[in-house]
């Protein structure tokens, strides 16, 4: 993150807190200001708008995202298989958002402003294009078959996001482990790309 004014980056903490409690509509301009410790016409001296605020938090949080997946392929052995670190992404994708549903599902999900709805449709074009950097890799690397690899590692985000947070994640009413549903993820990557 840049170096932001304090008051700023209270503020999009204060926003983040909310968020996470309560997604956005727990995330009123009152209550940004009022967590944050501020007037609430201070948050229109630093931001445009609200809208403006969720897109630099949207923006902060998913970086924050997308690098932790990058660092843990990035960890792994250099002669690891390019599907494990496949898994190792989608993984960690996965273990970051139970760890905090609420803000997955507000990352991932919650219907938005569209300002926000098209900051979020950038990411997971970034989260997208990591996964098909990866499979692009394992193919060459004769790990994996031949395939489209755009189509199908949009369909490992869109799919796994789904599994995680949307409204038909069957993981709303039970209560299986972060590791089993981490390891359920992983066999369905494996699966997905065609791995043996």
């Amino acid at each position: 993150m840049t170096a932001l004014a304090p008051t700023r980056q209270r503020l999009l903490r204060a926003a983040q807190e909310l968020i996470d409690e309560g997604g956005y509509g727990a995330a009123s301009v009152i209550a940004i200001a009022e967590r944050a410790g501020v007037a609430a016409g201070t948050l229109y001296r630093h931001f445009s708008s609200k809208e403006e605020l969720f897109v630099d938090l949207f923006r902060v949080v998913c970086d924050r995202e997308v690098e932790a997946m990058r660092a843990a392929a990035e960890a792994m052995a250099p002669a690891s298989p390019y599907v494990d670190r496949l898994e190792t992404v989608m993984a960690t994708f996965a273990q970051r958002a139970l760890r905090r549903p609420r803000l997955a599902w507000a990352l991932l999900a919650e219907p938005v402003d569209p300002l926000v709805d098209a900051e979020r449709l950038a990411y997971r074009e970034r989260y997208s294009a990591l996964c098909a950097q990866t499979l692009r890799a394992a193919i060459d690397a004769g790990e994996l078959p031949e395939q489209n690899v755009e189509l199908v590692a949009a369909a490992l985000v869109g799919g796994c996001g789904e599994a995680l947070v949307g409204p038909l994640s069957p993981l709303a009413g039970a209560t299986p482990s972060t590791a089993e549903i981490v390891s359920a993820l992983r066999l369905f990557v494996r699966r997905a790309v065609g791995a043996s």
